[in-house]
């Protein structure tokens, strides 16, 4: 059983070792983690984007589930490119998890980027526009993806004191997976 391993640790400094981190930690669970960076891309090729998201289609295509790092990414709301990959495995029936390492709700982190007031009973931000408020650690598409196609969004209690290397909410995800794919496994 594979799983696609999403989220913007691509972009962290260390990113070829986070991702071998999470298929080590993959493999323990009877897994293998596919990770975007597996792929060989040469950057500056002239489609060099259309390699990469092609190569991460083939991955998402061969996948069984995918784990979604969608701690909040240069921003008060998660990576896009990951949202686009959560969305595309769950339109493809397959199981989707996700965790955030930053356990606020998505108005606490809208407050930590800009001024919301409260105005007709709507939370309105610096910009004018209404600020989505569920309650939700994110925006509602993304956390009833995961509720309707998978299991709620992982957090943590308290947000730890490294975002983008603590993997304890990967591996609650993993625990995850591994009681819903293996039954299938059996058949």
């Amino acid at each position: 059983m594979k799983i696609y391993l999403a989220g913007p640790d691509v972009f962290l400094p260390d990113a070829l070792l986070i991702g071998r981190r999470k298929a080590e930690l993959c493999a323990d669970h009877g897994f293998t983690g596919l990770f975007p960076l597996d792929n060989a891309v040469a950057l500056a090729a002239h489609d060099a984007s259309l390699q990469i998201f092609r190569g991460n289609e083939a991955m998402m295509n061969d996948a069984d589930a995918i784990i979604a790092n969608l701690t909040p990414f240069r921003g008060p709301s998660a990576d896009a490119g990951t949202v686009y990959e959560l969305g595309y495995m769950a339109g493809r029936g397959k199981l989707v998890l996700g965790y955030s390492n930053d356990p606020a709700n998505y108005v606490a982190r809208v407050k930590q980027f800009e001024t919301v007031e409260s105005r007709n009973g709507l939370l309105i931000g610096a910009d004018g526009l209404a600020v989505e408020d569920f309650g939700l650690a994110d925006n509602l598409m993304l956390i009833h993806c995961l509720d309707l196609h998978g299991a709620p969004l992982v957090t943590p209690r308290r947000r730890p004191a490294d975002l983008w290397h603590d993997l304890d909410s990967f591996t609650a995800c993993l625990q995850i997976a591994a009681e819903r794919l293996r039954p299938q496994q059996a058949h």
